[in-house]
């Protein structure tokens, strides 16, 4: 993967963080300097520097970006009865805010450390437990907990752990939903799958 994707006409902000989500992927984040992020844009030290000021900028910037979805749909969900089709919703608007974000999966399992120290380690969990408190019900065992957490690791897992696997990734992501839903279902009402 070490070429650049295709500049994308108007928007250099969202450039600059393809280009550096990749770099970031490939070769380590504390590895890739600024001026190698600017080498391949083709633009200058100065120029990259107007839209972001440090690396740390960049990456913020990206974590922002693709939270926006989540954040909106953990809002919805908390204005939602806690009816199993509320869930499965939940669950189908996750996979979808997903979708697309393999680079960034890439970037995490590669530059774990760099994640932990920067501020984006603690908002990912923060997501992932209001998530999970949306799907399990207040009062649920421990094992439908697990459960919970586990639908959300499903649908994240077929993300980055499915691709090498042959297949569509339409179709690996929605087989991750439809086990990330049945874990959910068997949780919404315990008694109905022994």
């Amino acid at each position: 993967m070490g070429s650049t994707p295709q500049p994308r006409r108007g928007n250099t902000r969202q450039r600059i963080q393809d280009v550096a989500l990749e770099l970031f992927a490939d070769q380590g984040y504390e590895k890739t300097s600024l001026r190698e992020i600017a080498e391949h844009l083709e633009v200058t030290k100065a120029a990259l520097y107007y839209h972001f000021k440090t690396k740390e900028d960049i990456l913020v910037g990206i974590f922002e970006d693709l939270n926006r979805p989540i954040e909106e749909l953990i809002a919805w969900g908390a204005t939602q009865p806690r009816t199993l089709e509320t869930k499965k919703e939940i669950l189908g608007r996750y996979s979808e805010a997903l979708s697309g974000s393999e680079p960034l999966f890439r970037f995490m399992q590669e530059n774990q450390a760099a994640v932990r120290d920067l501020s984006i380690g603690v908002t990912i969990k923060e997501r992932v437990l209001a998530l999970v408190d949306l799907i399990k019900e207040p009062d649920a065992a421990l094992t439908d907990q697990v459960r919970c957490f586990s639908a959300l690791f499903t649908m994240h897992a077929g993300i980055f752990a499915l691709k090498d696997v042959d297949g569509d990734p339409e179709d690996k992501r929605k087989a991750a939903l439809e086990v990330a839903v049945e874990l959910v279902t068997r949780a919404h009402d315990p008694g109905s799958a022994q």
